[in-house]
């Protein structure tokens, strides 16, 4: 008998360990299918339980593993003692945000002298640019910490050099082999990392980040001199899961731990811009990883997308109910306003794939395409025919490309090989999803 999936693919069923699976299911007392499964992913029966209910402290490693991750801590400490001014810039999707709100939300505990800059997509780009650095010094700003973003931003960040800027970077996303000017970079996907966490999302880096800095505090008295509580880190975690739920990297280890136990929290309802969001999504039931990904996620995004920027990292740092309330349901609206935008770019985007289809890559453009859009474009283009996909919005000379990949084609790889080779102005990503500059006579080049 065959089975089918709904979108017409043929289920090849895997071979699974019977004798595994009935001592999983008679020792733990789960369900036959249940077993079946975990039998099937070789989860051993002793390491059932740290599967199905992970703990942080099971999975959490030395955040000094990471490559410049006490560098980073001790140069922000040098700062906060000088009193400079510290912009926190971050991406305008989910990851950026959540990111974003774990340092500055930790950050309101020790320090004021902080502000957020969230790049404009239309006018800024992806990333810190030069435009973005001249607003943030026009800001006073003295001191930049980039989270989800700053890997390949070599441009900005020698600009940022130039103006005396110090700059930390907070990424996941695949460097090259030339690393761009900075005090220090944490990027468990940088070449000469070796901590094994290439698989974190930009939320677990900072999540990281934080963990190592509270250690730093606590041991040089900073908390006792200071009389000041220490934040409890696990407040934090909700954003973490938020961050690595919607930037769909593996759920594996830590990240197994983070959305878990970051769902715990969620549901606690303490931070204020999420509990706000919930709300007025009107999610009653107790969220889980669908109202995560389908439905706060979609919202937080709708900002970056055809909004406002920072609306996304202003609603998960917000301790103000009413500004809360006001950015959630204008976030709301915008994704409103998203779907039907979406869907008319989809009927178009779907009857140029099929013509493309005989190629193992699927590459679309359309010069009326909204920027904001085409990441979404190609997820659900990726989706209905399995291939990796690229969808290009040309409505300028330069051109902005969003990629998405399937299991066994790393799409950040190919995005930096394009730009190594010319064809690209800037670009960058990871496995499964990238995003790109291109002048607009070099995208048959680039096809």
């Amino acid at each position: 008998m065959k089975y089918q999936s709904i979108t017409g693919k043929e289920w090849i069923l895997s071979n699974y360990n019977e004798n595994l699976a009935l001592e999983i299911s008679q020792k733990l007392g789960i369900d036959n299918f249940l077993s079946k499964l975990l039998s099937i992913r070789k989860i051993t029966f002793e390491n059932c339980q740290s599967y199905l209910n992970p703990k942080i402290k099971e999975w959490m490693p030395n955040p000094s593993v990471l490559k410049d991750m006490d560098l980073a801590v001790d140069t922000l400490i040098k700062a906060i003692k000088e009193n400079k001014r510290i912009c926190i810039l971050g991406d305008y999707d989910v990851d950026g945000a959540s990111s974003t709100a774990i340092i500055v939300n930790f950050l309101k505990n020790i320090y004021s002298n902080f502000f957020i800059y969230i790049p404009d997509r239309q006018v800024d780009g992806y990333g810190p640019s030069v435009n973005s650095l001249k607003n943030i010094i026009d800001k006073k700003g003295e001191f930049l910490i980039t989270v989800d973003c700053g890997t390949s931003s070599f441009e900005a960040l020698e600009y940022a050099n130039q103006n005396n800027i110090e700059v930390l970077v907070i990424d996941h996303h695949q460097a090259e082999i030339k690393l761009p000017k900075c005090k220090a970079l944490v990027n468990p996907n940088q070449l000469d990392d070796k901590s094994n966490l290439g698989y974190l999302c930009a939320a677990g880096v900072s999540f990281l980040f934080i963990v190592a800095l509270n250690r730093s505090l606590r041991e040089s008295k900073f908390y006792k001199e200071k009389n000041i509580n220490e934040p409890d880190l696990y407040d934090y975690l909700d954003l973490v899961a938020l961050g690595t739920i919607c930037d769909v990297v593996p759920l594996i280890d830590l990240n197994r731990a983070f959305v878990y136990q970051g769902i715990q929290i969620l549901k606690k309802r303490k931070n204020l811009g999420i509990k706000t969001l919930i709300d007025v999504a009107d999610i009653k039931e107790s969220p889980d990883t669908y109202h995560i990904g389908f439905l706060l996620g979609p919202r937080i995004n709708a900002g970056g997308r055809i909004g406002q920027s920072d609306l996304g990292a202003n609603l998960l740092t917000s301790e103000d109910p009413k500004k809360s309330y006001e950015i959630a349901t204008t976030l709301d609206s915008l994704n409103k306003k998203r779907k039907s935008i979406e869907e008319d770019i989809l009927n178009e985007a779907y009857l140029l794939a099929e013509k493309e289809n005989s190629n193992e890559i699927i590459l679309v453009s359309n010069k009326f395409w909204h920027e904001g859009l085409i990441g979404i474009i190609a997820s659900r283009i990726k989706e209905r025919f399995f291939k990796p996909t690229i969808v290009i919005s040309s409505s300028k000379t330069i051109a902005k490309g969003s990629c998405r990949s399937v299991f066994g084609f790393d799409i950040g790889l190919a995005i930096l090989a394009a730009k190594q080779n010319g064809i690209l102005i800037k670009g960058g990503g990871h496995k499964m999803a990238a995003g790109f500059s291109i002048e607009e006579n070099k995208i048959n080049e680039l096809k």
